[in-house]
C-alpha cells in the first residue's frame, strides 16, 4: 500500500485503532436540542464511519447546562438520561470498526450570554413540549437582540476578562463553582464509560474554559488555581484525576491542547500561551498520565491561527506537534491544516506526530479515507480553507440549522441524499456553463443515469471561479473546479467547450431538460464618467483583459472581491485607494478573511476611505461625497477598478423559456450567492428532476 504508516494500526492507551486517520471534534450543529444525537447526526458520523476512519471524536459535549451550553443543537453528558440515546449512535459507530471519543467542553467566556442560566429551562419545556422548539428558534433572532442590550446574565469564566470576538458580558467564577464543574466534568465522563464509547477528550484548547484557566491571559486569580503554571494547571489536573478514578486505568483520556497562542501575531507580544510553555503542559499532562495529547492553537482571539482561511499553507503549524512529540512519549494527534494523503504519510514519518487529524477534509468528502486506501484520490473532493463551514455555523446554529460545507451539498444530509434515484435512461440534460453550478448539476444528473452535455463557451472549466482564483493566495480555488470536473466527467458528463449555447444548438440535443447556469456580471453604476477608457470592472482586472501597472487606482466596494482584486493590483505594483459607501471597509465580508486579508493590504499601504459614496469620474480623478457630512472631496487617480457587486445573467433563460418545457435556471444565474450556494443549487435541481 501507498500509504503503509497512515493505514497501520496504532493505540491511544488500551483502545487499538485500525488506522492513524482521525476525525478531530468538530461541532455541527446536529445534536437534538435536549442534547441527545439526533438521526441527522448519527447518519452524520457514521457515514464517516463506513468510509474507513480509524477514530471518530464528537464535536463540543456540554457538561454543565446551566452555563455550559454554547449552541442549541450540541450534544449532552450532563444527565444520565443522555447516556442510553448516545450509546445507540455508539454502536452503529462501532459497527464499522470506527473507535469513538466523546469531547468534553465548557465554553466559559466564549459562551453566549443568551444561553447562560436560561437553558435548563428552556430544554425542559423543550421536552415537556417538543412542538415548542420550531417556536423557539423562530425567536431566537429577537432573544439574540434582547441579549446585545446585556440585560441578560454574564458568561463566567476563571476571571473577568471578556472575548474579545464574543464581546459577552463575563465574571469570575467563585470556587465552589469550579469545583462544581470538577465534578460536572468527571460525572460527564463517567456518562460516556457508560455509553460503551472508547474515551473522552478534554477541550483544552481554542480559548475555552480549560484553556482559559491554563493561560496568564484569561487567568488573573489569585487563589491556588491561578498565578504559576502549577496552579494554572489545577483545574485540568484535577478534572483528569477524577476521570481515572471514576472510570479507571483503562479508560482513555485524550487532551486538546492549544500550546501556542499566538498573541505576537495579532501584535500583542507576550501575552498567554507561548510554546515552551505549552511544551511544559504537555510534559505535565503526560505525568499526571493522559493517554494522548491533541496537539492545536490559537483561541477566538487569533482564530485564524488554527481555523485557518484559504491564504495558508498546509502544513504550516506542524513545528508544534513535532515540538510537542519530541519531548512526550504520549501519542500525538494533530490536524496542521492536512490537505493530502502525502502530507499526511509525510508527516507521519517525519515525526511529527502519531495520528493525522483531517477535520475539514471530512467535512468536504465523507470518503476521504476509502478513496484514499483505495488509490482513488483524484475522486476526493478537497477541501479548499474557504471558512464557509464556520461561517454557516455562526448564522445556522440558533434559528436549528446544521453548518454546510462549500462543496459538500450532502453534509446533514446524509440519509436523504444517499441513494439517487437513477432513472435517467441516458436521456440528455443540455446543461450550460461549466462554473460550480454546471458541473455539480452535471456529477447528479450522472449519477441518476442521464447524459449530460455541457455547454461551455470558455475553453476551460470553472466559470468565474477562474476569477476567484486569481488574487494571491487564492490557488486552493482551483481543487474546487478541478474536483467538480473530475466528479462530472466520471458520472458520464459530456464537456463542449468553445461552444455558444444558442437555442438552435440546444434543440439539436433533443434535451429531456435544459439547465442555465450562466453565471453573472458585474454591476456597472449608473455615476458621471463610468463609460470612460480608464475604468474598468474587477472582472476585467481578473481574466488580464486590463492590465496595470504603476498606477495609483481606486478600487471602488470593499467587498471581499474589491479587496483581493487591490491586493493583486497592490502586488503588480500599483497605489491602490479603496472606497467604501459604507461606514467600515469589508462590511459584508466574514471576519476571519477580513482578518486575514488587511493586514496583507496594510503593508501594501493601501488607503482606506470609508463613509463615502462615489458621484463622479473624471480624466483624472474621482469625486467622492462623505455619506454623513454630505461634504464632497476629490482624489487624483490614474484608473477606477468598480467593484459594486454583481447580477445574475439570466438572458439565456428568458430566451429559452418558451421552448423547452423543463428549464431550469441555478446558481448566479437565478440568485448571487457564494461557491456553496451554486454547487448546491446544481446539486438539488440535478436531485430532484422529474
Amino acid at each position: 500500500m501507498q500509504y503503509e504508516k497512515l493505514f497501520s494500526e496504532g493505540r491511544i492507551g488500551s483502545v487499538t485503532l485500525k488506522n492513524r486517520v482521525v476525525m478531530p471534534p468538530m461541532e455541527v450543529g446536529m445534536a437534538n436540542p435536549d442534547g441527545t444525537p439526533s438521526e441527522q447526526l448519527i447518519a452524520y458520523y457514521e457515514e464517516r464511519a463506513r468510509n474507513g476512519l480509524g477514530l471518530l471524536i464528537t464535536g463540543i459535549t456540554r457538561v454543565n447546562g446551566r452555563h455550559g451550553a454554547a449552541l442549541p443543537r450540541q450534544l449532552a453528558m450532563t444527565s444520565d438520561r443522555h447516556i442510553e440515546p448516545f450509546a445507540r449512535m455508539v454502536e452503529r459507530v462501532h459497527a464499522h470498526g470506527t473507535k469513538i471519543f466523546c469531547q468534553l467542553h465548557h465554553p466559559g467566556r466564549q459562551g453566549i450570554s443568551l444561553m447562560t442560566e436560561f437553558w435548563p429551562m428552556i430544554e425542559f419545556i423543550g421536552r415537556v413540549w417538543p412542538g415548542y422548539w420550531k417556536y423557539f428558534f423562530k425567536i431566537v433572532p429577537a432573544m439574540d437582540k434582547f441579549a446585545k442590550t446585556g440585560l441578560v446574565p454574564p458568561v463566567v469564566a476563571p476571571s473577568a476578562v471578556a472575548c474579545e470576538h464574543s464581546m459577552q458580558k463575563t465574571r469570575a467564577l467563585m470556587k465552589w463553582e469550579l469545583k462544581g464543574l470538577i465534578k460536572d466534568f468527571i460525572k460527564a465522563a463517567h456518562r460516556v464509560q457508560q455509553t460503551g464509547a472508547d474515551g473522552v477528550e478534554l477541550h483544552a484548547a481554542h480559548g475555552y474554559l480549560i484553556q482559559q484557566f491554563l493561560s496568564p491571559h484569561t487567568n488573573r486569580r489569585t487563589d491556588e488555581y491561578g498565578g504559576s503554571l502549577e496552579n494554572r494547571m489545577r483545574f485540568l489536573l484535577e478534572i483528569i484525576q477524577g476521570i481515572r478514578n471514576q472510570c479507571g486505568k483503562n479508560f482513555p483520556i485524550a487532551v486538546r491542547l492549544s500550546v501556542d497562542e499566538y498573541y505576537r501575531c495579532i501584535d500583542k507580544p507576550g501575552q498567554g500561551i507561548e510554546l515552551a510553555e505549552g511544551i511544559e503542559m504537555a510534559k505535565r499532562l503526560e505525568q499526571a498520565g493522559i493517554d494522548a495529547i491533541d496537539v492545536s492553537s490559537a483561541n477566538y482571539e487569533t482564530m485564524n491561527y488554527w481555523l485557518e482561511p484559504i491564504s495558508y499553507e498546509p502544513g504550516w503549524r506542524n513545528n508544534l506537534a513535532k515540538a510537542v512529540k519530541e519531548k512526550v512519549k504520549t501519542p500525538v494527534l494533530a490536524a496542521n491544516l492536512i490537505r493530502s494523503a502525502d502530507q499526511a504519510e509525510t508527516q507521519l514519518r517525519g515525526g511529527y506526530q502519531d495520528f493525522v487529524c483531517l477535520g475539514r477534509p471530512h467535512l468536504a468528502d465523507a470518503a476521504w479515507s476509502r478513496k484514499v486506501s483505495e488509490g482513488r484520490e483524484q475522486d476526493i473532493k478537497r477541501c479548499i480553507s474557504c471558512l464557509w463551514c464556520f461561517e454557516s455555523l455562526l448564522i445556522n446554529a440558533l434559528v436549528g440549522m446544521p453548518l454546510e460545507c462549500a462543496v459538500n451539498p450532502r453534509l446533514g444530509r446524509e440519509s436523504q441524499t444517499a441513494n439517487p434515484l437513477k432513472n435517467g435512461a441516458g436521456r440528455v440534460i443540455a446543461i450550460i456553463g461549466a462554473g460550480p453550478a454546471g458541473l455539480s448539476a452535471a456529477e447528479i444528473s450522472g449519477l441518476r443515469g442521464f447524459k449530460p452535455i455541457v455547454l461551455e463557451k470558455n475553453a476551460f472549466v470553472g466559470g468565474q471561479l477562474q476569477l476567484a482564483n486569481k488574487p494571491p493566495k487564492k490557488e486552493k480555488i482551483n481543487w474546487c473546479f478541478t474536483d467538480l470536473h473530475n466528479a462530472a466527467v466520471k458520472n458520464g458528463a459530456e464537456i463542449r467547450f468553445n461552444t455558444e449555447a444558442t437555442p438552435e444548438a440546444i434543440k439539436a440535443l433533443n434535451p429531456y431538460a435544459v439547465i442555465v447556469a450562466t453565471g453573472g456580471n458585474s454591476v456597472i453604476p449608473p455615476i458621471e464618467g463610468v463609460k470612460q477608457p480608464h475604468v474598468c470592472t474587477v472582472t476585467e482586472i481578473l481574466n488580464g483583459t486590463v492590465k496595470l501597472e504603476g498606477k495609483r487606482v481606486a478600487v471602488i466596494g470593499s467587498g471581499l472581491t474589491g479587496l483581493e482584486t487591490a491586493e493583486k493590483l497592490a502586488e503588480d505594483g500599483n497605489q491602490i485607494i479603496v472606497v467604501e459607501m459604507l461606514s467600515q471597509i469589508g462590511p459584508d465580508a466574514f471576519g476571519q478573511n477580513l482578518d486575514d486579508i488587511l493586514p496583507r493590504l496594510k503593508e501594501y499601504k493601501v488607503d482606506f476611505i470609508a463613509g463615502h459614496k462615489l458621484i463622479k469620474i473624471t480624466e483624472n480623478s474621482i469625486i467622492m461625497e462623505n455619506t454623513s457630512s454630505r461634504r464632497q472631496s476629490e482624489e487624483n487617480i490614474d484608473n477606477v477598478v468598480l467593484s459594486v457587486g454583481v447580477k445574475s445573467n439570466d438572458k439565456l433563460a428568458q430566451e429559452l423559456q418558451p421552448h423547452f418545457e423543463r428549464l431550469y435556471t441555478i446558481g448566479d444565474a437565478r440568485k448571487i450567492g457564494r461557491i456553496a450556494q451554486a454547487v448546491r443549487d446544481g446539486f438539488d435541481t440535478a436531485w430532484n428532476l422529474v
